[in-house]
């Protein structure tokens, strides 16, 4: 994840509550102000030996934020601005001779 164009120092794990075609909500343990661009990669198919995986990585930028339960944690809903996939694994050309 990287914040306003500086990358995190270290990996950080967000709780996705909703994702969609044009945005996501999720937690954080930090507080980031509407109108922030932020670049994250979602896991959306986790292979446990990592042959399959698929995450999205995308910039977006913060619209709203929200308190939530967790101490230290706030929600956030961001909206995409670019989307992309990164896949581990091959896709097969055509059928070979």
């Amino acid at each position: 994840m990287s914040i306003a164009g500086e990358p995190e120092m270290a990996p950080v794990t967000l709780v996705t509550k909703n994702i969609s075609s044009s945005g996501i909500f999720f937690l954080a343990p930090r507080k980031i102000e509407p109108g922030t661009p932020i670049e994250l990669a979602v896991g959306l198919i986790e292979r446990p030996l990592g042959c399959g995986n698929v995450r999205l990585k995308t910039a977006a930028r913060i619209v709203r934020i929200e308190s939530c339960d967790a101490p230290g944690w706030c929600g956030f809903a961001a909206s995409f601005d670019d989307i992309d996939f990164d896949r581990d694994d091959a896709v097969p050309s055509g059928p070979s001779h």
